[in-house]
C-alpha cells in the first residue's frame, strides 16, 4: 500500500456514494493536499495533511461557500463540480471536495488579465454574506510560531514582530472578502481563460492583501517591474501603505508555513527562503 491509497479510496467512495463511477485516477498534484482526476469532468481534493495546523473541515466549508458565490455570480473561477453536493465531504478521515476539470493552456498569463480578472473577484466578493475570520491566515501564522518553534529563536521573535505588527496595521483598513493566497500557482491559464482556484484561505481583509500575493515575487524575487506596473494598473488604485505592509505581511507568512509546506526543500525553495529572510530582516531595520 502507498501513502496515497487510503486518501484515494476516500475520493473514488464518495464519488460513488453520489452515483459517479470513477474511471480514471490520475494524481494532478501530491503534496499536503492531493489533486485526482477521477472522471472526464470531476477532480477530488483531498487533505492528506489531516495531522496539519487545520484541522475539521471547517475551512475546506468557506472554501466551497465562496467558490459557490463566485461562480453563480459569474466570476473567472474554476467551479465545483455540478453533480455532487458541494459538501465538504469527509470520508475515512480526508476532508474532499470536488471540482470541475478543466483543460490548461501552455502560455504564460498576460499580466493585464492576472489584474484584472482578480478585480472581476474582489468586485463579485464584496457581496458575499457568510462571516469570514478577519486577516486569518497571518492570524493563523502566528499562532504557527506561537506553538511550535519553527525557527532559532531571533527569526522566531522577527516573524512574530511583523505578523503581530502586520495584524495591528490592517486592522484599520476597510476589509472584505479575498482569495488569501492569491498567488501564480493557484492562477490557471485554460481554455476558458484565466482562472482562480484554490480559495481555502477565504478570509476577510485588505484588497491590498491579495494584490501584494500576486505581486510578492515579481516585485521582490525577479524585480519585474513591468510585470508588477501592468497587473496594478489593471486591477486598480489601492492604498499604498497597505500594499507595502501587506507584502510584508505575505513574507512572513510565507516564511512562518516554510517548515510546514516543504519539509525537505530543495536548493531553490531554499534559496528562495533565504532571500525573503534577508527582505525581511532589512524592512526591520528600517
Amino acid at each position: 500500500m502507498t501513502d496515497t491509497d487510503l486518501p484515494i479510496r476516500a475520493a473514488t467512495e464518495t464519488a460513488l456514494a453520489h452515483g459517479i463511477v470513477p474511471d480514471r485516477c490520475d494524481i494532478l498534484q501530491n503534496g499536503s493536499t492531493l489533486v485526482l482526476r477521477l472522471t472526464e469532468t470531476l477532480v477530488a481534493r483531498v487533505v492528506q495533511d489531516v495531522d496539519g495546523p487545520r484541522q475539521g473541515t471547517e475551512w475546506f466549508a468557506r472554501e466551497n461557500a465562496i467558490a459557490q458565490h463566485l461562480t453563480e455570480n459569474g466570476a473567472p473561477v474554476t467551479p465545483l463540480h455540478p453533480d455532487l453536493p458541494p459538501g465538504p465531504h469527509e470520508h475515512l478521515g480526508y476532508p474532499i471536495n470536488f471540482w470541475q476539470f478543466v483543460t490548461r493552456v501552455d502560455a504564460e498569463p498576460d499580466p493585464f488579465e492576472i489584474g484584472r480578472t482578480l478585480r472581476q473577484c474582489h468586485d463579485i466578493m464584496r457581496h458575499f454574506t457568510v462571516p469570514l475570520p478577519k486577516l486569518a491566515i497571518i492570524t493563523e501564522s502566528l499562532a504557527i510560531l506561537q506553538d511550535r518553534e519553527v525557527f532559532h529563536q531571533n527569526m522566531q521573535h522577527m516573524l512574530r514582530d511583523h505578523l503581530t505588527h502586520s495584524i495591528e496595521v490592517l486592522s484599520r483598513y476597510p476589509h472584505q472578502p479575498l482569495h488569501g493566497d492569491a498567488h501564480m500557482g493557484n492562477l490557471m491559464n485554460t481554455t476558458c481563460g484565466l482562472l482562480w482556484t484554490d480559495w481555502e484561505d477565504t478570509f476577510s481583509g485588505p484588497v491590498e492583501w491579495d494584490v501584494a500575493s500576486i505581486i510578492w515575487n515579481a516585485q521582490i524575487l525577479d524585480e519585474d517591474h513591468v510585470k508588477v506596473k501592468a497587473i496594478c494598473d489593471a486591477y486598480g488604485p489601492v492604498n499604498e501603505k497597505a500594499l507595502h505592509q501587506c507584502l510584508i505581511a505575505r513574507a512572513a507568512v510565507m516564511t512562518s508555513w516554510y517548515p510546514i509546506l516543504y519539509p525537505h526543500p530543495n536548493a531553490e525553495r531554499q534559496e528562495k527562503l533565504q532571500r525573503r529572510i534577508d527582505w525581511l530582516r532589512v524592512q526591520s531595520a528600517i
